[in-house]
């Protein structure tokens, strides 16, 4: 007898659509081990991830997360140039009306830095070593509070 595995939890309710969250990788950061890591861990809690890969645009992100009808978004940054591309993804999605769309993300970013991203419209912000389980039940929370199917 095949051993059954459980099935991960799927974070929609009948009838309804799992949660979709693109994970992208912006500029010429080239490290995307973590990236990777934060999509499979989100597809085990149920939800259904887009992965953009390496070297993706602002532009390139804020389309794909258009074309997807995605309800989040989460880049993961490591080079230091957050302070550039987080407000860059939000004018775009502003521009594009994807206002009930989450921008969150995760990496090497400084307290401070993190502090004002968060001021500026950007959601929470997660540190290397955040629990995955953490950031599954955070962008759940936001999008059922936000988003409803």
């Amino acid at each position: 007898m095949k051993e059954q595995k459980n099935k991960p939890e799927n974070n929609s309710s009948p009838g309804q659509r799992p949660i979709r969250v693109l994970v992208a990788k912006v500029g010429l950061d080239g490290h995307d081990r973590g990236a990777k890591v934060i999509a499979t861990s989100l597809r085990d809690a149920g939800m259904e991830v887009i992965y953009t890969g390496l070297r993706q645009t602002p532009e390139m992100v804020v389309n794909a997360a258009l074309q997807e009808d995605v309800d989040a978004i989460g880049i993961s940054i490591l080079s230091g140039a957050h302070m550039t591309v987080f407000p860059k993804v939000m004018k775009l999605m502003k521009e594009k009306e994807m206002d009930d769309v989450l921008l969150t993300g995760g990496g090497i970013i400084p307290d401070d830095d993190m502090k004002k991203l968060n001021e500026d419209g950007v959601g929470k912000l997660f540190a290397p070593g955040t629990p995955t389980s953490e950031i599954a039940s955070y962008i759940s929370s936001w999008v059922k509070e936000h988003r409803p199917f």
